[in-house]
């Protein structure tokens, strides 16, 4: 693992110690470690000149941005209309039995994180879920438990 002030010095090298470098910068911390924590958004605002009060209401604004650990695979569940008429209460229903874990929790492994979240731009192609960077959807039960399975073998 990199060190987070390692990261935020070649990151500010790369775009500039200026407010633009914000989001490249949280997002990569969040790529590195899997979420923010406090010491890691004193290090950005002082970096960037920013105050702490702004990089936390930043990073606590996104919904990508985890500010507390979770786990290697981060599930997350559209939750809007279009997803939830398509079938999404089964998905996270087949989810929580599978994990045995409800919304906002991680297994207790640390290798899975269920959540849910805004819209992800794939209404046509509902229920749809995020697995770290991967999309997948048209979703069934019989889908959903095959795709944890592989993730449960790797």
């Amino acid at each position: 693992m990199t060190d987070v002030k390692e990261l935020i010095q070649a990151k500010v090298k790369c775009i500039g110690a200026k407010r633009e470098a914000l989001m490249p910068i949280l997002q990569a911390i969040v790529e590195e470690k899997n979420y923010l924590n406090e010491e890691d958004m004193i290090q950005v605002a002082e970096a960037l000149d920013l105050s702490t009060a702004d990089v936390y209401g930043t990073a606590t604004f996104y919904t990508f941005l985890d500010t507390v650990p979770r786990g290697k695979y981060v599930i997350r569940v559209c939750k809007t209309i279009s997803c939830h008429m398509a079938g999404k209460d089964e998905i996270v229903d087949t989810l929580k039995d599978l994990l045995k874990v409800d919304l906002g929790e991680t297994t207790p492994d640390k290798n899975f994180t269920l959540m849910q979240a805004n819209c992800m731009g794939w209404c046509h192609k509902g229920p749809v879920m995020l697995v770290n960077d991967d999309i997948y959807t048209e979703l069934t039960k019989d889908k959903v438990i095959k795709i944890i399975h592989d993730y449960m073998g790797s």
